[in-house]
C-alpha cells in the first residue's frame, strides 16, 4: 500500500505561539520549530507553556530531524523539552542556532546534533529535500522552507515581512519564491499573524528614523530603550545612532547581555564602541549615555519592569527618556501600562508605539500575503499561526485571489491532514494542546496543581483544626478556623464550631478513622459555607489526638 503524505499540527493552530508542525511520509517524520508560549492570567505560577509532543515521543524512531524557521520564543522555546525526551538533529542558520544552543547548554541536553545551514542550502532529511530560503522578519537568519516530498512540494512560509530596506541590505529574493512557485507547489503553509492588517508592514528603517529624532530631540538627557533582546537589527541601529550622538551604550537584562554577546561573537551585530559595563554608568554623564534593556512587554522580572518599581540599581529620575521600542503583545496590555504609569510617577518622560513610529511589525500585512501567495502559486492551502479568526480570514484571502475553498482548509490543534495531488483530508486526530512548566515540572501534574492554585485564588482557603481527647474521645477546645482569601460573614464562625460539634458527635469515638473524621468535617463545613456565600474554599481539616 502507497505511503501517504500526513501534516500534522502539534502548535500554533488557533493561538499565538507555541508553533509545531510535523511532515510524515512512511517512517520518516520532519519537524518544523518547537516553540511556547508565555502562561495567562488564569495560569498562576506557571512559567512556561510548551506544545504537547506525545505524538512526536510515541513515533520517536520516525523522526529525522527538526528545522526551525527563525529564533523567537514562540518558535524555540519549547526544544529544551522536547528534545529532551525526543533528541535527534536541527537544522538552523546561524543565530538560531547560537540561541538554541544557549537553551540547550542551561537544560543540559547533550544528545542533539545541531547542523548549521545557510541561506539558499538543500538538505537531505529523511526522505524529505528541504531548501533554504531567506525571508525578512524582526530577527536575523529567519527563512521559509521549501520541502521537496515524495508526493509533491510542501512550502512553509514561516514568519516573515517584505522588506525592501533592511539593516543588513540583504533583500527577501522574490524571484528565488517565483521560481519556486515555478514548480509547482501541492500545498502552502502560511503565516496569518498580521492578516487583519491592511496594506504594508512598515520598513525597520523607520523605527531608525523616529529614533534619530528622538535622540535629536533629547541631547541632554539620559536614554533607556526597552526592545526584544532578539531584534538584533534593533539593537544594531540603536547603537549606530548612540555612536551618531557621542554616547557610550550599556546592556541591561541577562537575555539582552546574552543575546548581544552571542550576535556579536557569530557577526551578526557589530559594536560601534566597547560597551560600558552596568555597574559603572554612574560614571558616564546622562547625555553621554545609552542603556538597551529587556522589558518591554512588562515581564515581572525583567529590568525595565525593575526600575519602574524601584528594584534595580538604576535609578529612574525627571532627566530620563524611557523609550517602549515595542508593541504589547496580546494580553500584556495591562502590565506594560502599568510600567508606563510607574515611570510616569517617577517624572520620566515616557516613548511608546501609541506616541511615535518606534516599533514596526516582522509580520507581513495583507498586501504582502497575497504577494507570496501570488508567487507561491500553490494547489492547496492551510493557513497557519494564528488565533481561529486569523486562520479563517487568510482563508478567505486566498479565495479572493481565486483559489476555489474546496482546495482550502482551515485546520485545528492536532489535526493529522492527509494531502496528495486529489486534495486534503483530515484522518486522524494527534494528542495535542498544552504541557504547563512549573519550575522543573511539566506536563500533567502540573496541571493538577494548576487547578488547585486557580481555585485558591478564587475561593480561598479555610483550615480548620480540631483538637480531640483521646481518653474523652470528644473535642478537648474549640475549634480553629483559620481563613485566607475571603472572610467570614458575622455570626458564621460561631456557626461552623456547631457542626464541627455535631459532626464529632457522631464520628468522634472513631479515633482510628483519623481520615474519616476530617472527610466528614471537611464535607459539612464545605456545604454550610456554600449554602451561606455562595463560594467553595479548599477545606484543610487537621485532626490533632492527645
Amino acid at each position: 500500500m502507497k505511503d501517504k503524505l500526513k501534516v500534522i499540527f502539534l502548535g500554533g493552530i488557533g493561538e499565538i505561539g507555541k508553533n509545531m508542525t510535523a511532515l510524515e511520509y512512511g517512517d520518516d517524520i520532519l519537524v518544523i520549530d518547537g516553540g511556547l508560549a508565555f502562561p495567562t492570567m488564569d495560569m498562576p505560577g506557571i512559567d512556561l507553556v510548551v506544545p504537547d509532543y506525545t505524538y512526536l515521543k510515541d513515533n520517536k524512531d520516525k523522526i529525522r530531524g527538526f528545522v526551525i524557521t527563525h529564533g523567537h520564543e514562540d518558535h524555540i522555546g519549547g526544544l529544551p523539552f522536547i528534545l529532551h525526551d525526543v533528541p535527534t538533529m536541527v537544522y538552523a542558520t546561524k543565530l538560531t542556532l547560537a540561541l538554541i544552543e544557549h537553551k540547550l547548554s542551561e537544560h543540559d541536553i547533550q544528545d542533539v546534533s545541531l547542523i548549521p545551514v545557510q541561506y539558499g542550502d538543500m538538505m537531505k532529511i529523511g526522505c524529505f529535500k528541504v531548501e533554504f530560503i531567506k525571508v525578512n522578519h524582526s530577527i536575523t537568519g529567519a527563512v521559509s522552507l521549501a520541502i521537496d516530498t515524495p508526493e509533491g512540494l510542501v512550502f512553509h512560509t514561516g514568519d516573515y515581512k517584505i522588506d525592501f530596506t533592511p539593516i543588513d541590505n540583504v533583500r527577501m529574493d522574490l524571484g528565488q519564491f517565483a521560481r519556486v512557485g515555478n514548480k509547482g507547489v501541492l500545498l502552502m503553509l502560511g503565516e496569518s499573524t498580521n492578516v487583519e492588517r491592511e496594506g504594508y508592514s512598515m520598513s525597520e528603517r523607520t523605527v531608525g528614523e523616529a529614533l534619530d529624532k528622538i535622540f535629536a530631540q533629547n541631547l541632554t538627557r539620559r536614554i533607556i530603550i526597552s526592545t526584544f533582546a532578539s531584534n538584533v537589527h534593533r539593537v544594531q541601529q540603536i547603537m549606530d545612532l548612540a555612536s551618531k550622538y557621542n554616547r557610550r551604550v550599556a546592556l541591561s537584562g541577562r537575555s539582552m547581555e546574552n543575546i548581544t554577546e552571542m550576535a556579536v561573537k557569530i557577526g551578526e551585530l557589530k559594536l560601534p564602541s566597547p560597551l560600558v559595563n552596568i555597574g559603572k554608568i554612574k560614571e558616564i554623564p546622562d547625555e553621554r549615555l545609552v542603556i538597551i534593556c529587556t522589558g518591554s512587554q512588562g515581564e515581572p522580572m525583567s529590568a525595565l519592569t525593575r526600575m519602574a518599581n524601584d528594584n534595580s540599581k538604576i535609578k529612574i529620575g525627571e532627566n530620563d527618556t524611557i523609550i517602549l521600542s515595542a508593541s504589547p503583545i496580546p494580553g500584556n496590555e495591562k502590565p506594560v501600562y502599568n510600567v508606563i504609569n510607574n515611570l510616569y510617577r517617577k517624572g520620566a518622560r515616557v516613548i511608546y508605539h501609541a506616541l511615535s513610529e518606534v516599533h514596526v511589525s516582522g509580520h507581513a500585512c495583507r498586501e504582502e500575503l497575497k504577494t507570496m501567495f501570488s508567487l507561491i502559486k500553490p494547489k492547496y492551502f492551510i493557513p497557519v499561526h494564528g488565533e481561529y479568526r486569523h486562520l479563517k480570514q487568510h482563508a478567505e484571502l486566498a479565495q479572493s485571489l481565486g483559489m476555489s475553498e474546496a482546495n482550502i482548509l482551515v485546520p485545528e490543534l492536532g489535526d493529522i491532514v492527509e494531502v496528495s495531488k486529489k486534495g486534503l483530508v483530515v484522518r486522524d486526530k494527534a494528542p495535542a494542546g498544552q504541557l504547563l512548566v512549573d519550575g522543573e515540572n511539566i506536563g500533567d501534574k502540573t496541571e493538577v496543581t494548576l487547578r488547585d492554585r486557580v481555585h485558591l485564588a478564587e475561593d480561598g482557603l479555610m483550615v480548620v483544626v480540631v483538637n480531640i481527647s483521646m481518653d474523652a474521645k470528644e473535642l478537648s477546645s474549640e475549634p480553629d478556623l483559620i481563613c485566607r482569601g475571603f472572610t467570614l460573614d458575622e455570626g458564621m464562625e460561631e456557626e461552623i464550631k456547631k457542626i464541627i460539634e455535631s459532626v464529632m458527635k457522631k464520628v468522634g469515638k472513631q479515633l482510628d478513622e483519623r481520615e474519616e473524621i476530617k472527610s466528614a468535617v471537611r464535607k459539612a463545613v464545605k456545604k454550610y459555607v456554600f449554602k451561606i456565600m455562595r463560594r467553595a474554599p479548599l477545606i484543610m481539616p487537621v485532626v490533632i489526638i492527645h
